[in-house]
C-alpha cells in the first residue's frame, strides 16, 4: 500500500513547527530510532524466539510507517519553499516575507539549524531539531529480550512524552489530529512490549546472571537533609513475605566497618551464595537451551517460502 497509515494534513505552512517536528524524524526519541532498534533486536529472535521476531518486524514496520507520516507533514508544512527556492533568478518570496525585521527573524531562525532550508529544499532532513545528525548509537540492542524489551518500553515511553510536549506547539487541528494518533500508537507499543515480557518467565533480573545477595537489598543513604523513605528503602520492597530492604544509613562507616563491603553478610534476604550459584547455572541452562533447540542441525536457512498454487489461465 502506497498511501500513509494515517491521513496527514496540515491547515497551512508552519516551518517554524516543521523545524520543531524534525526531532521525531530523526531525533534520538523519533521514529526512525524505534524503527531501526525494533529491527535491529530482531534478527538475534528471529529462530530462537519467532514470536518475538514477528512482534519487532511488525512494529518496526510500523515506526517506519510513522516515520512516512512525520516526514510528510513536515513537507506540508514547508508548503511552498521547494518551489521557491527554484526560482534562483529573482529575489526569493521566502526571504522577502513582510520586511526587514521578518527576513532577520527568518536568518535568526536558520542559524539554530542551517541546513535545514539551506541543503533540503523543503523536505525533512535525518537530523534533530537542532540540526544534530541522526547516529546509529540511538540505538539500544543487547541480543537479550529481557534487556531489549525493557529497552523498547523506556523508547516508546520518551517517544510518547516528545509527542505530548509537540502538541503545545501548534494550534493547527490537523497536525494536533496526527501527532495524537502518533502519541497514542507510542502507548499501544509499550502495551505490547510490556505483554510481550511478561510471557518471558523469569524476566528478573534483565539477562541471566543473579545478583549477590550480599548486595541486592542495600539502599544507602547518600545525600544530607531531610530522608526520604518508602516502598524502594524500607519495608518488604518489591520482594514479598520473608525479604526487606536494608537501610543504610550511615554509608561512610558501613564500607569502613566491612572493609569496602568485602566482609558484608546478606541482610533482607535468605538467599546464599550457593543457592545463588545454582540458579546461576539452572537459568543459564534454561535460556541456551531455548536458544540451541531452536536451532536447525546442519544447514541453517533463514526463511521458508510458502508454496503458492497459481490461478489456472481462463479459458478462452
Amino acid at each position: 500500500m502506497k498511501e500513509l497509515q494515517f491521513d496527514a494534513r496540515v491547515s497551512k505552512p508552519d516551518p517554524r513547527f516543521a523545524a520543531l517536528l524534525l526531532e521525531q524524524f530523526g531525533g534520538g526519541n523519533g521514529e526512525l530510532k524505534a524503527a531501526m532498534q525494533y529491527f535491529v533486536q530482531a534478527f538475534a529472535a528471529r529462530q530462537p524466539y519467532p514470536e518475538k521476531y514477528d512482534l519487532l518486524m511488525d512494529i518496526a514496520t510500523e515506526e517506519f510507517s510513522h516515520l512516512e507520516i512525520v516526514g510528510a507533514t513536515i513537507t506540508m508544512l514547508l508548503d511552498g519553499v521547494n518551489g521557491e527556492l527554484k526560482n534562483a533568478a529573482e529575489a526569493n518570496p521566502i526571504t522577502k516575507l513582510n520586511g526587514k525585521s521578518s527576513r532577520e527573524n527568518l536568518i535568526h531562525e536558520a542559524l539554530v539549524n542551517p541546513q535545514f532550508l539551506t541543503l533540503s529544499g523543503g523536505g525533512p532532513t535525518l537530523t534533530n531539531s537542532q540540526g544534530v545528525p541522526w547516529t546509529g548509537a540511538y540505538v539500544d540492542a543487547n541480543g537479550d529480550l529481557t534487556v531489549d524489551l525493557r529497552s523498547d518500553i523506556a523508547a516508546e515511553s520518551r517517544a510518547k512524552i516528545v509527542y505530548e510536549y509537540l502538541l503545545q506547539f501548534t494550534d493547527d487541528p490537523h497536525v494536533k489530529d496526527t501527532l495524537r494518533f502518533l502519541m497514542t500508537r507510542e502507548i499501544a507499543h509499550f502495551q505490547m512490549f510490556s505483554a510481550a515480557l511478561e510471557t518471558i518467565q523469569p524476566n528478573f533480573p534483565p539477562g541471566v546472571l543473579q545478583g549477590d545477595p550480599r548486595f541486592t537489598h542495600e539502599y544507602f543513604n547518600m545525600s544530607n537533609g531531610v530522608d526520604a523513605r518508602g516502598p524502594w528503602n524500607e519495608g518488604q520492597g518489591p520482594w514479598g513475605d520473608g525479604e526487606h530492604w536494608e537501610y543504610i544509613e550511615d554509608p561512610i562507616k558501613h564500607v569502613v566497618d566491612t572493609q569496602g563491603e568485602i566482609n558484608h553478610k546478606p541482610e533482607g534476604t535468605n538467599r546464599s551464595a550457593k543457592e545463588v550459584a545454582r540458579m546461576d547455572k539452572e537459568m543459564s541452562k534454561q535460556r541456551s537451551e531455548e536458544v540451541r533447540s531452536r536451532l536447525p542441525k546442519g544447514e541453517n536457512k533463514w526463511s521458508s517460502y510458502p508454496q503458492i498454487e497459481l490461478a489456472s489461465p481462463r479459458s478462452k
